[in-house]
């Protein structure tokens, strides 16, 4: 095996040249990859790393950090070539970029790069790298939802403060409810993981009824307070506030909380007049990824119950109490990092969305 190639030395005008390259919308594609590739060279990458990151050519990556050498930038430019010239003019580029970014036509949802070419006339290659170029990606898709809540920025910021500033000397608790967790039993065995094959299960599956996870997370900490229970009930919420007051008993807690009709109906409101050193702080509504518990929550998901079997409701709930209690010996603090300086282009959008609908007080 031949030794690696020291990084590629280059100027701080060329670094500064080639990273305009990148960034200029109307550059051709191949050029635009070329100079990512010289630049992914100076930062010490491989040939190897290079070709993996573009999914080209073993020889491609060798061949332009080469052609660098001899004649720096100007070296990455196409080199005449015989018969008709390829013409891939500003137009062609904006008329891939338009047509991909405009909807489907009819029978579509979405634009793949064959269908996308098929549309444009063009080679599927060539609209590949005119959307890498443009860092244009059709077959992603997002999910958002706008907060219809006209204290959306108050409630924001009042539970953003808590995280990053919490007062001294108190418990800041995010508190919300799992429900629908489904006991599932698989119809045949699973198979053990062997070398180069994953465990296996059947997709045949019998249901066994579901549980509730009622769960605090001390954001401090990480540490978990949980009840497992058949049903959401006021009933179940205000014996969970119960354990979790003689949990931190003489302590003041800061408790978040979404709007969900259990958290503010009027025995919640008549428990927190007895409990004078419990305060609650609710999340705007429908944006439940204010609330840290939901990262837990996404954590127990993916570690816990993603390939979990379980053969009754009883047998799940030992589950999830053993895995509630193995979590909290390796738990660690949650740490906000979204400030408000972060959080003004959502907070922005969300005021325009809601005067574009006439939300009000």
């Amino acid at each position: 095996m031949g030794a690696s190639l020291p990084a590629l030395q280059i100027t701080a005008d060329e670094r500064n040249e080639l990273e305009k390259l990148v960034r200029k919308r109307s550059a051709k594609a191949g050029l635009v990859m070329r100079a990512q590739m010289i630049l992914m060279a100076a930062d010490g990458f491989s040939n190897a790393a290079i070709t993996r990151q573009f999914q080209c050519q073993a020889h491609v990556a060798g061949k332009w950090r080469r052609r660098f050498e001899a004649n720096r930038v100007e070296g990455l430019s196409d080199e005449p070539r015989s018969g008709r010239p390829v013409e891939l003019s500003e137009a062609v580029n904006q008329k891939v970029v338009m047509t991909a970014c405009a909807t489907p036509r009819k029978g579509l949802s979405r634009w793949s790069v064959r269908t996308l070419a098929r549309e444009v006339g063009l080679p599927q290659a060539r609209v590949q790298r005119i959307l890498r170029a443009h860092d244009l990606h059709p077959h992603c898709l997002r999910t958002f939802t706008f907060s219809p809540d006209p204290e959306f920025k108050e409630k924001l910021l009042e539970v953003v403060a808590l995280y990053m500033k919490p007062p001294e000397n108190a418990v800041v608790l995010c508190v919300d409810e799992k429900t629908g967790i489904q006991a599932l039993d698989r119809t045949q065995p699973m198979l053990p993981l062997r070398a180069k094959k994953p465990r296996s299960w059947t997709n045949e599956y019998v249901r066994h009824g579901t549980r509730t996870v009622l769960a605090s997370l001390e954001v401090k900490t990480g540490k978990v307070i949980a009840h497992v229970k058949k049903r959401r009930t006021s009933a179940d919420f205000l014996s969970f506030l119960d354990d979790i007051s003689q949990a931190y008993e003489g302590q003041r807690l800061y408790v978040i909380l979404d709007n969900l009709n259990t958290h503010k109906n009027q025995q919640v409101r008549d428990w927190l007049k007895l409990h004078p050193n419990v305060s609650v702080h609710y999340t705007p509504t429908h944006a439940s990824w204010v609330n840290l518990i939901e990262c837990f929550f996404s954590i127990l998901t993916r570690q816990g119950l993603q390939q979990s079997v379980h053969k009754s409701g009883k047998d799940l709930e030992k589950f999830l109490k053993a895995y509630f209690a193995e979590y909290n010996k390796h738990c660690e603090p949650f740490h906000w990092t979204k400030g408000p300086d972060k959080l003004q282009r959502i907070i922005e959008l969300t005021e325009r969305f809601q005067n574009a609908n006439n939300v009000t007080n």
